[in-house]
């Protein structure tokens, strides 16, 4: 495996990412990993990327634009239309590589990721097959789980810091900032029991460009996202991994789109939203990921030659 630093641009701002290259004989297919919210390509996702290269599929990680070392300001800003925007960058970008079969291009999504891995697909129909894992797909879904960890009052004070935050930028103001992971009833993004220690489960020794603080506005956003009403306009093979005891993206509406997804596959775990980043659950995860993408990428590329 050979790891090659490449950059593309996306929005007019500068997107810096990892290519992972297998060392078998080219073309190789490839597959894009989007990150959970607020992630940086360092944190969890190698363990993925080197992995797909060690069995010939390419893998491409990236940081989104105000994340990790790629460009943009305010830092930590979290915007689900740049950041789609940002995911088909990075197609188009592996569609141009040398070395790579262009007709093999696969997404996989993590968490926040896999609702843009899910809206993705549902747009380009040359996409060949696609992973979902923990997948975060209806945003009224997860305010509905998060009101068990927290009053509903904390999410009008949060729905408010994120109008405040919305007023701030308008007005070419600093951000109004909140923590992306804390305890139970703080004012964070992420407040289940498991949230803080998850985060800080997948950093790695030197999280470089990581921000633990974000502007508040995402907060807006997030509610009106709902992906999984669309699976059924994702036409390639879709592979919903599903963490059971997820609290922080609610199981059944991943569930949901592996049913309507028209080529859709569901694997069940009996963990938690951080657990299959770690042992012993990664391994297993990966093992299936891996045994879905030989299916769909590189046996019926060996059957027609």
């Amino acid at each position: 495996m050979v790891r090659e630093n490449i950059n593309f641009e996306s929005g007019g701002q500068r997107c810096e990412g990892w290519l992972y290259r297998p060392t078998s004989p080219p073309p190789h297919p490839c597959v894009v990993l989007a990150h959970g919210i607020g992630g940086i390509r360092s944190a969890a996702l190698p363990d993925f990327a080197i992995r797909f290269a060690a069995v010939g599929i390419a893998a491409l990680t990236f940081d989104y634009r105000h994340l990790g070392t790629s460009a943009g300001e305010p830092r930590g800003l979290i915007d689900i239309r740049r950041q789609r925007a940002d995911d088909r960058a990075a197609i188009s970008l592996v569609r141009r590589f040398s070395g790579i079969d262009h007709d093999r291009i696969a997404l996989w999504g993590t968490s926040f990721g896999g609702g843009h891995v899910l809206a993705t697909a549902g747009r380009d129909h040359d996409i060949a097959a696609a992973i979902i894992q923990n997948p975060f797909v209806d945003g009224r879904a997860a305010a509905a789980a998060a009101i068990r960890y927290a009053r509903r009052r904390h999410g009008y004070r949060m729905a408010w810091r994120g109008i405040r935050d919305n007023l701030r930028a308008r007005c070419g103001r600093e951000p109004l900032r909140i923590e992306l992971a804390g305890a139970p009833g703080s004012m964070s993004m992420l407040t289940t029991p498991d949230a803080a220690a998850g985060f800080a489960s997948i950093m790695p020794a030197d999280p470089v460009g990581w921000e633990p603080t974000i502007p508040a506005r995402i907060v807006l956003q997030m509610r009106a996202d709902r992906p999984a009403r669309r699976a059924n306009l994702v036409s390639c093979p879709l592979l919903v991994s599903v963490c059971d005891g997820d609290a922080i993206a609610p199981p059944q509406p991943a569930i949901e789109v592996a049913k309507h997804a028209p080529r859709g596959e569901l694997q069940r775990y009996p963990i938690g939203h951080f657990d299959l980043f770690n042992e012993p659950w990664i391994d297993r995860v990966v093992n299936d990921q891996i045994a879905f993408l030989r299916r769909t990428l590189l046996q019926p590329h060996t059957e027609q030659r």
